[in-house]
């Protein structure tokens, strides 16, 4: 009897010594997946297109928090992936805005823009230096003394560079006029499995080829016209083809296409040091126009998605097995304005000019403390003060302010004018501390404002798009899925920054260096 409880207990240890050896004590690679634009309600509205193993898969599968959202405001793609990758808001990192004005030359600069480093097949010159703080690639190189592998592949540069932090091994974006994927000297060589592509795969040797047809021509979502319930074929072949193309629904095809080539050509996943892959894909309108104007496009755009999620789950399981892999899952968490003309359904509304509000509060300035142009430049809802005159003046900044500030919400269709010492010193209500995670003293206005909800702002540039402001919740979700997650839904809030310090728990590394946010909880 002795001898058989003897022999149990052996068997026992040695089974759970074998599956010690076949789950590894961190995943052996992170997949981090941002959709741009991704809704809730668009995935479920078209989810009787869908197959069983993408979309479906990960919410039968993974663990689901649905009530997502961002601590911040305004949110945009730079902001999002800055703070998804960071764990911080812009008022720490620095990045709060996909652009935004240079107080030094009065000139509007990417995120992402630095001239100390040249474009690979591409002519923008490229770092993630203005992200001011490290990330979960940045991290993960440190604890791992270099030896992790990093790269970030996406349709666009500033999702690419954030993803890719700055101690990445590669990061890569389509570049808007060849079709090639770019990248940048920050980085060091541009590897060969990259360049091959580029020469024989890229899509500038398919794209006079390449049509984008519906695969259903039923509309699923009910709210869109019955008249526009039509298929659709759009070629590209114009000099913005390449753009067209990004915000097409064969897009996410082609970012997979780059991702294989880099499961396939380097050793990512194959040892137990961790290793991150970071991927955009893309949920947006075509052209970025109205669902008005492409309901069957975005429908289109989901149910490829779809497919290109199966596709990846697929590659990343043939390469180093789901259990040796963590996926998250997340939305930039903005969608492009629509354009629509509220006023046949009397929707409370009106038309705002930037240029002609700060020409107003330049004249009642001057009225006040005499000649001169107080106001140096404005770009969005930021206001951009004169520091150097108002100085000569010896006058208060914070006066100067607070007087602007009170004059500008007598103007039609602001809400709200708040001040850079407000922002920063006084964020005692909720709607205060979104904006104040989302001002950053280096880069912001010294007034931002607040438009009312329906205002249209109008640019005076006759080439620029106008928007209706929108303060609706864009619902999304955070899906963890693969590695030792517990298949759940968790109704509970839960914000973007939480994935940073999730990420590097699952990784045993410390957390991103201005990450203030707990982990999420119930993923095991």
């Amino acid at each position: 009897m002795k001898g058989r409880i003897l022999t149990s207990l052996l068997a026992a240890v040695a089974l759970a010594s074998l599956q010690a050896q076949t789950i590894s004590s961190t995943p052996k690679l992170v997949v981090g997946i941002t959709i741009d634009q991704f809704r809730t309600d668009y995935m479920e509205a078209f989810s009787a297109l869908y197959g069983e193993k993408g979309f479906k898969r990960l919410l039968k599968e993974g663990c689901v928090y649905t009530n997502a959202g961002y601590p911040f405001k305004p949110v945009d793609r730079s902001s999002a992936v800055a703070t998804l990758y960071s764990g911080a808001t812009p008022y720490y990192n620095g990045i709060i805005a996909n652009k935004w004005l240079n107080r030094e030359n009065l000139r509007v600069a990417s995120s992402t823009d630095d001239k100390e480093f040249m474009g690979m097949y591409t002519a923008e010159n490229t770092s993630p230096r203005k992200l001011v703080v490290s990330t979960i690639a940045d991290e993960l190189k440190v604890a791992t003394q270099g030896k992790a592998l990093v790269y970030a592949i996406s349709p666009f540069r500033d999702a690419a560079v954030f993803g890719a932090g700055h101690a990445g091994d590669g990061a890569f974006w389509l570049n808007d006029d060849t079709g090639k994927w770019a990248g940048s000297t920050f980085y060091g060589t541009f590897p060969t499995w990259v360049i091959g592509y580029n020469d024989h795969q890229a899509v500038d040797t398919r794209i006079n080829n390449l049509t984008w047809e519906t695969l259903q021509n039923k509309l699923l979502y009910t709210y869109f016209s019955s008249e526009q319930t039509r298929g659709f074929k759009h070629s590209f072949t114009d000099y913005t083809k390449y753009r067209q193309f990004k915000t097409s629904g064969l897009v996410n095809e082609e970012v997979n296409r780059l991702v294989e080539r880099c499961l396939q050509s380097t050793a990512i996943g194959m040892d137990d040091i961790p290793d991150l892959l970071s991927i955009t894909y893309y949920a947006g309108n075509y052209e970025h126009k109205s669902t008005a104007e492409y309901p069957v496009e975005i429908q289109d755009t989901y149910v490829r998605l779809d497919q290109q999620l199966e596709r990846l789950i697929d590659l990343v399981d043939k390469k180093v097995g789901l259990r040796n892999a963590l996926f998250f899952i997340t939305s930039t968490g903005y969608n492009d304005p629509e354009k629509a003309d509220l006023t046949p359904y009397r929707i409370p509304t009106g038309d705002f000019y930037m240029d002609r509000c700060t020409a107003l509060l330049n004249m009642y300035l001057m009225a006040t403390y005499g000649q001169g142009k107080y106001i140096e430049a404005y770009h969005g809802l930021d206001i951009y003060f004169n520091h150097k005159l108002i100085e000569q003046k010896q006058l208060s900044l914070p006066e100067v302010l607070n007087k602007s500030a009170e004059f500008l919400v007598q103007v039609s269709g602001v809400k709200a004018a708040y001040t850079a010492h407000e922002l920063i010193l006084n964020a005692n209500t909720p709607e205060r501390l979104l904006l104040h995670n989302g001002y950053n003293i280096h880069a912001s206005g010294d007034i931002v404002l607040e438009l009312n909800p329906g205002w249209k702002q109008i640019s005076e540039d006759p080439l620029a798009d106008s928007y209706y402001t929108s303060e609706a919740l864009i619902n999304f979700p955070i899906i963890f899925f693969g590695y030792s997650i517990k298949p759940s839904i968790l109704p509970i809030p839960a914000t973007v920054d939480c994935i940073a310090p999730t990420v590097t728990h699952f990784m045993r590394i410390r957390a991103p260096n201005a990450c203030h946010s707990v982990m999420l909880s119930g993923l095991r």
